[in-house]
């Protein structure tokens, strides 16, 4: 029979005879012993027996688990996601500009359109207020031309040119020209409305003609109303 090499020798040999077999048997047997050990040959308490003996179970369940198991490990992709983008034909890309211009054409033209009317707003709340400071600080005389230019626009229904005449004739007010001035230009009144009323009083107790109204109404002595408010009047007459 031939001699065994020593490779063959080393094959053969039962692997708890050598010297990590040992260490591992050692290893896998110790947690009993000590356990064991704690229960038969300590005077522990209770207590201290079961903590000590789950402090031991639980070290050996970690090593065993750390070690059964394979983590694997996570790498993290730094490479930025790359958009992916549909490339447009030529024709595709002109329309799709165009789309773009128009769309910014309109919010462009919207914004400039809230822009002035955000002026106009501010200017108009401005002037009112300028108007309503000079106003209240007008003259006396200033506030008494206006007071009566609005009784004459009002109640005797003449026009701009009618109401500034009154105010300042002998019997009308003789407000000085500046004062009837101030008193026409911040009265509140219709001109149209107040051609008009004289009109159809011309119409009923003179029993005159259109013309004739519209005539009587751009006379010197018949209203002094402008040819616009004097159309206005005609055009409106038989309502």
């Amino acid at each position: 029979m031939a001699k065994q090499t020593e490779g063959e020798e080393k094959k053969q040999a039962v692997w708890y005879k050598t010297w990590w077999g040992v260490l591992v048997v050692i290893f896998l047997i110790l947690p009993f012993f000590l356990i064991w050990q704690i229960w038969a040959k300590t005077k522990w308490g209770n207590v201290a027996k079961v903590i000590v003996t789950l402090l031991i179970i639980g070290f050996y369940a970690m090593v065993f688990s750390s070690g059964g198991s394979s983590t694997p490990t996570k790498t993290t992709d730094n490479k930025a996601t790359t958009e992916v983008t549909k490339t447009l034909t030529p024709e595709e890309q002109a329309i799709k500009d165009a789309d773009d211009a128009a769309s910014k054409k309109v919010a462009d033209e919207a914004k400039a359109k809230q822009e002035a009317e955000n002026k106009a707003k501010t200017e108009a709340d401005a002037k009112a207020k300028a108007e309503a400071e000079a106003k209240a600080n007008a003259p006396a005389e200033y506030k008494s031309a206006l007071s009566q230019a609005t009784t004459y626009a009002n109640t005797m229904h003449l026009s701009k040119q009618g109401v500034y005449d009154q105010l300042v004739s002998e019997y009308g007010g003789k407000f000085s020209a500046v004062a009837a001035q101030y008193g026409i230009d911040n009265v509140v009144a219709d001109w149209n409305a107040n051609a008009l009323s004289q009109a159809k009083t011309y119409q009923d107790t003179m029993h005159l003609s259109p013309a004739a109204v519209r005539d009587q109404l751009v006379s010197q002595y018949g209203g002094k109303f402008t040819a616009a408010e004097a159309n206005y009047a005609i055009q409106h007459l038989n309502d």
